[in-house]
């Protein structure tokens, strides 16, 4: 079930670019070509809306990172508890994030796995591409970490960084 919030997205969503939202002639200063320009949404949902607000977060984000290989990990919150985060979302996302973070922190500081200090960007979905309820994380991670004492960069292991048995382990405690 969704909420109003939810449902005004969707809606926006549907109708975005079409005739229902209204539209405006686009004209070339130059030749004088005109087109017909379908109005936009605006809603911070819509994928078509948010494409230029997008593409510049994630210049500015990649402006941020280290020149290092990274790996791409999701958490995903357990189907059961899919209804429960509907109902209370500030907290069950609250507590994925915290989750999450607090594995591969601990996972990595671990001398038989890392033996390294994390930094990662975390970015919660809560749809899937279907629309439907799917809270998830997705985590972009440094393949790699800095020495308890900040003075050397310790590489993951080739084509492996953290065990995925072992942080799905420590993520349901």
């Amino acid at each position: 079930m969704l909420n109003a919030q939810q449902r005004r997205a969707f809606r926006d969503i549907c109708a975005c670019r079409s005739a229902a939202l209204g539209a405006h002639l686009e004209q070339c200063d130059h030749c004088l070509h005109a087109a017909i320009a379908y109005n936009s949404c605006r809603n911070r949902n819509c994928p078509k809306c948010q494409s230029t607000a997008r593409d510049k977060w994630l210049t500015a984000r990649s402006a941020e990172l280290l020149p290092v290989p990274y790996c791409h990990l999701v958490f995903t919150l357990p189907q059961e508890l899919s209804i429960l985060a509907l109902q209370n979302q500030r907290l069950m996302y609250g507590i994925l994030f915290r989750a999450a973070s607090e594995t591969l922190l601990a996972i990595a500081a671990d001398p038989r796995r890392l033996g390294g200090q994390l930094g990662f960007l975390a970015v919660l979905h809560t749809w899937n591409q279907r629309m439907l309820h799917h809270p998830h994380l997705h985590c972009l991670v440094p393949a790699g970490g800095l020495s308890a004492d900040r003075a050397r960069w310790i590489g993951a292991r080739p084509r492996f960084f953290l065990p995925v048995k072992v942080l799905g382990e420590t993520l349901s405690r």
